[in-house]
């Protein structure tokens, strides 16, 4: 499915290149008026990453995303900071429907374990931000400036065992640049992983690219920037990836 995603600092809609915070654009935009264009297309998940509690969890934006909830009934996966069961809960409290846990599935994995089991697969995502050097697949984490020596494929194994289903797979070299995303590791992924519901994130800027993704295998893609920018509609979005 197509993912449209919305990254928010300090109440505005922002885009960064390759996850730098000192390299950001920010997009003067109707956010509510795009979530009811986005219902009445048929969208069905919004991704969203609050950047402001990324940076620090004391200024999770939460009026905001209160806002966001009350303003449509599309389901929402949440991501930005949320390194404890009591973020989890206030933000399912909310009412968000999926929380996309990052950098804790490195330095927390025991209690990102736990979590799959207390909330259930369908509730947690899994996201696995990767540099590709030699053709392994390392994560990144804390903003994507700190590389660990764990792999992507390493990661997924060890929580399938919780029954994992959702991961949202990030090549960091594509992330903001509109350059197309990485195909190749999308088809070794899904090829691998049959079981997980990968979500690709990263490079799209043309329908030709949410065409060879849907090709790949995976289950959804992430499209911020190029929705932003209007390189092409979500109604033609949407068709590209019904009818490839």
């Amino acid at each position: 499915m197509i993912i449209p995603a919305f990254d928010f600092l300090e109440g505005k809609s922002v885009r960064l290149y390759q996850g730098n915070y000192l390299d950001k654009k920010f997009y003067n935009i109707d956010l509510y008026e795009h979530l009811k264009n986005y219902k009445k297309k048929g969208v069905e998940i919004i991704h969203l990453v609050d950047l402001s509690g990324t940076k620090n969890v004391q200024n999770r934006q939460l009026t905001l995303l209160k806002d966001i909830i009350f303003a449509t009934q599309i389901p929402i996966q949440i991501g930005g900071g949320i390194r404890t069961e009591k973020d989890i809960n206030i933000l399912f409290e909310l009412g968000f429907k999926r929380v996309v846990i990052g950098s804790s599935v490195i330095t927390n994995k025991i209690e990102v374990k736990k979590w799959l089991k207390i909330y259930g697969p369908n509730k947690i995502v899994l996201a696995l931000d990767i540099k590709i050097i030699n053709n392994i697949k390392k994560i990144s984490i804390n903003g994507w400036l700190k590389e660990t020596n764990y792999t992507l494929e390493e990661i997924v194994d060890f929580f399938s065992s919780e029954s994992l289903k959702h991961v949202l797979c990030t090549d960091i070299s594509r992330d903001g640049t509109l350059n197309g995303p990485n195909i190749i590791l999308y088809e070794e992924i899904a090829k691998k992983f049959k079981n997980i519901k990968f979500q690709a994130s990263g490079g799209v800027s043309k329908l030709s690219d949410i065409a060879s993704l849907k090709k790949t295998g995976v289950n959804s893609v992430i499209i911020g920037r190029s929705l932003l920018e209007k390189r092409f509609t979500i109604q033609e979005a949407l068709e590209c990836w019904q009818n490839e």
